[in-house]
């Protein structure tokens, strides 16, 4: 039966400590969203299944930080790089090491793996990117241009390229069966952190600490669009699985863009501060950070978030391919052809050095023999690792979505107890000199869960039913704008913004004016918590307030019907005055140029 409980967009999952000493790196699978591998300080690579706290298994080996790993599609295999430069390639279902791979004379930056070949490419201090072969324990080639550590690599769907973000603001793409380099894509003002290719059409996305992500055609070899924003560094980025739009990690955010043209659909709050990585699962997305020795993850609930339109119906559903044919019109690019088996082998290059094509010594011999994998928890690992020759793998990725916690707070519900319980307790006192402590506060707690909607309740119940965040919010709002202090403003709207549902039209008059004040601030994080704002009140109240401007004269005397109307009317006056700023500003080729081009298409009827 279906739940009337509200549910949050984003939350908290967990807090594990990961190493002994600092994290270093982490990453999720991104097959079922529920495997996360963290590296650290102490030299180890942990594997841990997501929401669970212990351990599952721990590798060993490295003899210096581990400063990048990385998990294979199937998620059988995790690579991991150190700062030594060797890496280090585990299977996950045997628990042992596989490969040690050595040529890279300074940290791992990244590491990919080949979408369905044996092959995995790695990114290093020392600016240069390897092609190796895992079964032959050889490095296959060295691509070399850039001029700064090379900060993430991803092989295309396809498996004939790999593009490269480096710290030298540019990003590569290479070329594996020619070995050599198609294209730079010049443009990023900082060094780039993240490169993903779209699931299905010839393009690029690239995340910068230039506070912008830039789309880029692999066809026509040309930016698409750029997004730009003023928040924070591009952390990560991830394509949603049909390719609809794009979700980009920021301290303390996320947000969804579109390209063509280049728009927010949507921006969340989380609380994940420097995320890490993302990966969807069950139309849930993880989010994990690090600090120190804690790992935290994160959940978004991807039904609750505005993506574009262009999904493909049944695709995830069906579980159909990714290169399906789309239907006309819904792609301008040329789809990647993937080979129904193994990609072609690249071609046999001459190698750069002689250290390159050297045979496996004695020394590896002594390496992979002190490596170890070592299982911490067997009822995890026998749950997602079973043995390769059964007929049927059971990964977490088979498992339910992580379930959301109640909209409000614990603090909230423990205040709407309080009442209930005075309520309950204050009848029976005169006949019971030991009231039992244990059986009542369930009893009184289960009201506000089941009650979880005030609005349903009828208007005549006399029982009290706890603390509303919507009483308080006109009189909180007053006060901050009392205060005279826009920053105490800004801070509450992106409270408010959070919950659609707790603007009201009392709460639009008071807001509005300090609307206009942040659109027109210096401050960038002020103006897109204004647009914020203001997008959800264009969404939500212009289509009532001109339907109630619109309407003919009510015949008597109806004091309620005034007072909207004359909201309504103070409201439309605000969103006049508004309307010519945005229309000023959606010229701007800036930062908030696209939001203010999306209000200003929202804003049409003040034309």
């Amino acid at each position: 039966m279906a739940t009337s409980v509200a549910t949050k967009t984003a939350w908290k999952l967990q807090e594990i400590t990961a190493h002994s000493s600092n994290v270093s790196s982490l990453v999720l699978g991104k097959s079922s969203g529920r495997l996360l591998a963290t590296g650290g300080d102490d030299c180890r690579v942990n594997l841990w299944s997501v929401n669970k706290p212990n351990c599952i298994m721990s590798l060993s080996g490295h003899t210096t930080p581990v400063e990048s790993v990385r998990i294979n599609t199937n998620e059988e295999l995790i690579v991991s790089g150190s700062q030594s430069g060797s890496i280090r390639v585990w299977d996950l279902e045997a628990a042992k090491i596989l490969r040690i791979l050595m040529g890279h004379k300074a940290n791992i930056c990244s590491l990919d793996f080949h979408p369905f070949g044996s092959l995995v490419t790695s990114g290093a201090l020392d600016t240069n990117i390897k092609l190796w072969d895992v079964r032959r324990k050889g490095c296959v080639y060295t691509y070399k241009g850039h001029t700064q550590p090379v900060r993430c690599l991803r092989f295309s769907p396809d498996g004939k390229w790999v593009a490269s973000a480096a710290e030298d603001h540019t990003v590569k793409l290479w070329d594996l069966t020619a070995g050599k380099l198609m294209f730079e894509f010049t443009g990023h003002t900082g060094p780039v952190n993240v490169v993903e290719f779209h699931p299905n059409e010839y393009l690029l996305a690239s995340g910068s600490s230039d506070r912008t992500v830039r789309f880029w055609d692999l066809e026509k070899f040309q930016v698409v669009s750029c997004i730009e924003e003023e928040a924070t560094p591009v952390r990560c980025v991830l394509f949603n699985p049909d390719g609809c739009c794009l979700y980009s990690g920021y301290q303390d955010s996320l947000r969804v863009y579109g390209w063509e043209p280049e728009c927010c659909f949507d921006m969340v709050l989380v609380t994940w501060g420097k995320v890490a990585d993302l990966s969807i699962c069950n139309n849930q997305l993880i989010g994990v950070s690090f600090s120190q020795s804690t790992v935290s993850s994160f959940v978004v609930d991807l039904n609750r978030v505005a993506k574009s339109g262009s999904v493909l119906p049944g695709l995830i559903k069906d579980e159909r391919p990714l290169a399906q044919p789309t239907p006309p019109g819904s792609s301008l690019r040329r789809i990647y052809d993937r080979p129904s088996t193994t990609c072609s082998k690249p071609q046999r290059v001459k190698h750069n050095s002689e250290s390159e094509r050297r045979s496996p010594s004695s020394e590896d011999d002594r390496d992979e023999r002190e490596s170890k994998a070592e299982i911490q928890n067997p009822e995890d690992y026998k749950e997602i690792f079973q043995p390769k020759n059964s007929i049927t793998r059971t990964p977490p990725r088979k498992s339910e979505p992580f379930p959301a916690p109640p909209e409000d707070e614990p603090v909230t519900v423990q205040e709407a107890v309080k009442p209930s319980q005075a309520v309950d307790i204050q009848t029976p006192l005169p006949n019971q000199e030991n009231p039992d402590p244990v059986q009542r506060p369930p009893i009184a707690s289960s009201t506000p869960v089941t009650r979880a909607e005030p609005a349903v309740i009828p208007a005549a119940r006399n029982v009290p039913i706890g603390l509303k965040a919507s009483d308080f919010l006109p009189t909180s709002v007053d006060s901050a704008v009392a205060i005279n202090d826009l920053s105490v403003v800004v801070d509450l709207l992106n409270i408010v913004n959070q919950k659609a549902s707790l603007w009201k039209l009392d709460l639009c008059t008071i807001v509005l004016p300090q609307i206009e004040k942040l659109l027109q601030s210096k401050y960038e994080s002020y103006v897109q918590t204004g647009c914020n704002s203001l997008k959800l009140i264009l969404q939500r109240f212009l289509p009532l307030i001109t339907d109630i401007l619109a309407a003919p004269p009510s015949v008597g005397v109806d004091i309620t019907r005034e007072e909207r109307l004359h909201k309504c009317r103070l409201c439309y006056k605000q969103l006049k005055n508004i309307s010519n700023i945005i229309k000023n500003k959606s010229g701007l080729s800036g930062r908030h140029g696209s939001a203010f081009r999306e209000l200003h298409l929202l804003m049409a009827v003040f034309e």
